[in-house]
């Protein structure tokens, strides 16, 4: 681990060995280097797979650089390594952004980044009090209109592109030392979809302005977090070609509690414009969905192995305003019990059971999923 490289102007770091003929050199003019990672290995079982009941995944496997120039440039690069739920190996880039901090008040930050949209996605994959977001269960058919899979609350915000990363602007800061507010720009479903939409003429500059935009205000005291959020979407629309199309979605979200011990509580609603699935008139119908996760976090002393046990809990309930079919679902109920074992810091084993019920008198499904924390 290499931990806060601290002196402007940082000079050569060679890196050699006697039975090694290579030679790595690293130099930076970096003030600040930080360099952390993550592994995150899983072993899945799915009643709904018939094909495959259990698999082990390399579920991410992130190497964090996170640089500060001065107190004005700084930035983070982070790359992630994973099979995933597709069972295909794939490398990716998930942050890569600069920020230029004029003011506490007021930051500008390029690049890739989360959108500022709902608390569960903004937490960091090593802190999520479950293991999985959105609470997949592989295989489940029929799925969540327009967004598939599962109906839960992150497969609808993630799906429908209000919440996870895209690239683009995006501003915020500080103010009072406990109000936080951020605002995004960013490309959106027309810049990644575009091809798919080409006219017969080859005219696809009606799709060039299509953009999205979010915003979150919040609120941070002690132990609570209290936020608020809002976010457009654009999508582009089969009965409307000559018009970008927007969705909206709003929501609200808390937090109680800290990470280090006692009961931990996240709660949040959200509603909006599910563009993926739109009525006869060619209108995105309406979804709402809730979730709260609580957990209560024991410490262990004296045990020179373990350091805190965790029982988890999570309730997530998804309703859509659409018509169910024989291959779709308009609505869900997400349950997941579960035990987390600390061994220092984040490094632990979690154990989830998420149990999907889906409308419509469709079977219930459920997933089991153990998962090693490597965090360093």
């Amino acid at each position: 681990m290499l931990k806060r490289l601290l002196g402007v102007g940082l000079a050569a770091v060679a890196l050699s060995a006697s039975n090694v003929a290579a030679q790595v050199e690293i130099e930076a003019n970096a003030m600040a280097i930080n360099l952390t990672g993550r592994l995150h290995a899983m072993w899945d079982y799915s009643s709904a797979s018939e094909d495959l009941s259990s698999v082990f995944l390399i579920r991410r496997a992130r190497l964090t650089m996170e640089i500060e120039v001065n107190d004005f440039i700084s930035g983070k690069i982070q790359p992630e390594f994973s099979t995933g739920f597709s069972l295909e190996n794939g490398l990716r880039l998930k942050d890569a952004y600069v920020d230029m901090t004029f003011a506490p008040e007021f930051r500008v930050r390029m690049g890739q980044f989360k959108r500022p949209f709902d608390l569960f996605e903004l937490t960091s994959s090593t802190q999520t009090l479950v293991i999985e977001r959105t609470g997949v269960v592989r295989g489940v058919d029929p799925s969540c209109a327009g967004v598939g899979s599962i109906c839960s609350y992150s497969r609808l915000t993630e799906k429908l592109g209000y919440s996870e990363r895209d690239v683009g602007l995006m501003i915020g800061g500080v103010i009072d030392d406990n109000w936080v507010w951020s605002a995004s720009f960013t490309n959106g479903t027309i810049f990644e979809d575009v091809v798919r939409f080409i006219s017969e003429d080859d005219t696809t500059e009606v799709f060039s302005e299509g953009k999205s935009f979010g915003g979150r205000l919040e609120y941070r005291g002690d132990k609570l977090r209290v936020g608020a959020n809002a976010a457009a979407h654009d999508f582009a629309n089969d009965s409307t070609l000559d018009e970008v199309d927007y969705g909206f979605a709003y929501g609200a979200d808390l937090e109680w509690g800290s990470y280090t011990s006692g009961l931990h509580v996240q709660a949040g609603i959200t509603a909006g414009d599910n563009w993926r699935d739109l009525d006869t008139d060619g209108d995105p119908t309406f979804f709402w969905t809730t979730q709260g996760i609580v957990t209560y976090k024991i410490p262990v002393s004296n045990n020179r192995f373990v350091e805190a046990i965790e029982p988890v809990g999570r309730v997530s309930y998804a309703d859509l305003d659409a018509e169910a079919t024989d291959e779709q679902i308009n609505e869900g109920l997400l349950l997941t019990p579960g035990f987390v074992v600390y061994f220092i810091g984040r490094n632990k084993v979690a154990l989830n059971v998420d149990i999907f019920a889906p409308g419509d008198d469709n079977d219930t499904e459920y997933s089991v999923k153990v998962m090693s924390y490597l965090h360093f």
